[in-house]
């Protein structure tokens, strides 16, 4: 049985998003795949504690680099928008390195700054370079309803690009801060 939920994740969400997989695996339901933009197919399993691990590769891996996974037991299944889905049974992790995709902390640091550089900066450039500099003519002079829409549109993105960028930059700074300090 299939079962598809709704649930939103932002570029710098990946941890949570590993938390709440684990606990829908604990709960009977495995991660089949992930559709843009928010949806998660799973399908029923037995209940068991399994660990889901995230990794920002911008496009689709290699066999070697899958490869490399599959020899410490992760199993990957998915690819969704840059990011790698593993996943690994608890009753298979010895130590909590071993819980981790990544050897040490420099590596997630270094996929951290993957993700601002390939994610979060064509988002700003699009933000300052498209919809700043429209903001004067997103109010026309006119009141047609056809103007209106047009402008609740514009503000409507404009704030939702403001939000998003705060709110992900922020993480993702929190996230280099722990990593660094680590």
């Amino acid at each position: 049985m299939r079962k598809t939920k709704l649930h939103l994740f932002t570029i710098a969400d990946y941890e949570d998003e590993e938390r709440w997989l684990r606990q829908q695996h604990r709960q009977g339901l495995r991660l089949v795949k992930t559709i843009l933009p928010f949806f998660y197919i799973f399908e029923a399993c037995t209940p068991e504690d399994v660990v889901y691990r995230l990794d920002y590769r911008n496009g689709s891996a290699d066999s070697e680099y899958l490869q490399m996974f599959q020899d410490y037991g992760w199993e990957y299944f998915n690819c969704c928008t840059g990011w790698l889905y593993f996943r690994k049974p608890a009753s298979e992790i010895q130590s909590d390195n071993d819980g981790e995709i990544f050897s040490d902390n420099e590596s997630k640091l270094d996929m951290i700054h993957h993700v601002i550089k390939t994610r979060m900066l064509p988002v700003l450039v699009i933000f300052l370079f498209c919809l700043l500099p429209n903001w004067p003519r997103s109010f026309p002079g006119t009141s047609s309803p056809l103007d209106i829409f047009f402008s609740i549109l514009f503000v409507s993105l404009t704030v939702l690009y403001i939000v998003l960028i705060a709110y992900c930059g922020g993480k993702l700074r929190k996230l280099r801060a722990k990593y660094k300090n680590q």
